[in-house]
């Protein structure tokens, strides 16, 4: 009877061992088919349309984006990415990339901002704000994220995306924290980062812009976040809107000191 006992004992500890290295190696998988994918990352092709986007006379007043103000000057790109979301004096908001880069087309070439913010996702002139976001992440790959917070606005999108992620509704009764809130949890073999804290470099808000294999397309944070209320089941968040841009705030300012790898590559 002892030695039944000692046996079902082991053969515990060799399933549960046999599981663990399973689970690894599941993650491991996903490290090693990123690391593959990323000599030919089609976020090249999103990078190099947004440098063109940036540099071409275009919209009614035929003029480029080159004097437009990321936060460090009209017409400074690089570093840029790694400040936002951050307060804009000329709009007295606190904007991301991609707002800001409404306000810009807006003001400098003559869009109609309304009609750029209710254009789908991946169409029109929608679809060139994702390339110049990616191309404007990606003049920023490997610096380290440090949103300012000196702005009382700053200071208060900080805790406006605070509430937001903690916050629980819908049908799911989901709320961001639910898959990003505490360590060590995963979904369809991936890791997910906790986001309440600094991730690491390159992990989480350090990593979008994103090229998606699983549908080939570029997701901009605006997108990822629109996605995210998708599968909480609430009503989609209206692009650019004060919530998508605190959460990216909360985020950001959580990532302080992670390094960019934007655009990534991800599933």
């Amino acid at each position: 009877m002892k030695f039944l006992t000692l046996t079902a004992t082991g053969l515990a500890l060799a399933l549960g061992a046999g599981a663990a290295l399973a689970q690894k190696t599941a993650a491991d998988g996903i490290a090693e088919y990123r690391k593959m994918l990323e000599d030919g990352n089609p976020a090249d092709l999103f990078e190099a349309k947004g440098e063109d986007l940036w540099k071409t006379p275009r919209g009614p007043k035929k003029v480029s984006l080159e004097k437009c103000d990321l936060g460090l000057g009209p017409g400074v790109v690089k570093g840029a990415w790694v400040q936002l979301p951050r307060y804009f004096e000329d709009t007295q908001k606190v904007q991301d990339v991609e707002s800001r880069l409404v306000t810009c087309m807006a003001t400098l070439q003559g869009f109609n901002a309304d009609e750029l913010m209710k254009t789908a996702f991946g169409r029109g002139e929608m679809a060139n704000i994702t390339a110049l976001a990616t191309w404007i992440a990606a003049s920023s790959r490997g610096m380290k994220f440090a949103l300012p917070q000196g702005h009382t606005e700053e200071q208060r999108f900080y805790e406006l995306g605070k509430r937001a992620f903690f916050f629980r509704g819908g049908p799911m009764d989901f709320s961001c924290a639910s898959c990003h809130g505490v360590d060590g949890q995963r979904i369809r073999l991936q890791d997910l980062p906790n986001l309440t804290k600094n991730p690491g470099d390159g992990i989480g808000f350090a990593a979008w812009p994103a090229y998606r294999v699983s549908n080939g397309q570029m997701w901009s944070m605006q997108l990822r976040l629109n996605d995210c209320y998708r599968q909480q089941r609430f009503p989609y968040p209206g692009f650019a809107s004060d919530v998508t841009v605190a959460l990216g705030v909360y985020m950001g300012v959580n990532a302080k000191g992670a390094e960019s790898i934007a655009p990534a590559i991800k599933r």
